[in-house]
């Protein structure tokens, strides 16, 4: 039997550093959404054994694939609640999202094989189990599991959905170049970070009193600067986009994608087509999404 599954990429529409822990980890508040962009996951539920592959050759296919990972931490679980329960099962990703992009695609394929093995076997885990299961493996598979536009706290675990985000369509750009999560975080300026007016704040209490949320109005990304200092060709991207688009362009994530918002379909086909024109040949791949 084997099953097709959707495994949804996201944006950090803002993206604010607020500390560094004693355990390296770095707690932030960022506003995410998914957007449309998606891999597709099969799971053969009758494999002979448990494996990974992928269409992409730089995602591996070994014990260090998040998405393998979250299928042994699955059946490692179960067992508790059933002992004679068998996990030969393969996974299969057909990549779409780019790899170290900022748009976690492999937080995305983990949680969606959480959320499919947990449905195969009849919902043994609460969404919140499955959640904490997920933040094992990485901070971004709870928001994933999840499954809204949210704002994170602490190291992305904490999560309070927004119901009244305004959507927008998306151009983005893969510039050719994958960034490390870990060294741009290494890499961040505190002195540069907490030296410039902070407002963090800002808008984050509008979605309570009912109203639409806008996240064009509090785009930003305390990570862009440490992305752009270890890669200049994000940066040297960021401004060309933003010259041939004539619009504001931001950075997700750590990196490397970057998009601009439109709130029109049209303009924003618009936007894709003269950036693919332009960019034919070269490395960048450019995408048409919009927030789900």
């Amino acid at each position: 039997m084997i099953r097709t599954f959707q495994s949804f990429a996201k944006i950090n529409l803002f993206l604010y550093v607020t500390g560094r822990r004693d355990d390296g980890y770095h707690e932030l508040i960022s506003l995410m959404t998914r957007i449309d962009l998606c891999d597709d996951i099969q799971i053969d539920f009758n494999a002979l054994e448990l494996s990974v592959s992928c269409s992409h050759p730089e995602v591996p296919e070994d014990n260090s694939n998040l998405a393998l990972k979250a299928a042994r931490l699955f059946y490692r679980q179960l067992a508790d609640h059933d002992a004679d329960t068998q996990n030969r099962i393969s996974i299969h990703i057909d990549k779409t999202i780019p790899p170290g992009g900022g748009l976690g695609g492999g937080s995305s394929n983990a949680a969606t094989v959480l959320s499919a093995l947990n449905d195969f076997h009849g919902s043994p885990f609460s969404q919140q189990q499955l959640m904490a299961m997920g933040l094992k493996l990485g901070a971004d598979i709870p928001f994933f599991i999840f499954g809204k536009p949210s704002i994170a706290r602490g190291v992305g675990e904490k999560l309070e959905s927004i119901e009244t985000l305004k959507p927008y369509y998306l151009v983005l750009c893969d510039p050719g170049v994958s960034s490390s999560t870990a060294d741009v975080y290494k890499n961040i300026d505190f002195g540069l970070t907490f030296g410039q007016k902070r407002n963090i704040k800002t808008g984050l209490n509008v979605p309570l009193r009912g109203q639409v949320l806008d996240a064009v109005k509090s785009l930003h990304n305390d990570l862009e600067e440490s992305a752009c200092r270890l890669y200049p060709e994000i940066g040297q991207a960021k401004k060309e986009m933003s010259v041939l688009l004539g619009r504001k362009v931001h950075m997700s994530g750590s990196g490397s994608s970057l998009f601009t918002l439109y709130p029109s379909l049209k303009d924003a086909q618009a936007g894709f087509e003269y950036l693919s024109e332009k960019w034919a040949g070269s490395r960048k791949k450019v995408f048409l999404s919009s927030f789900v």
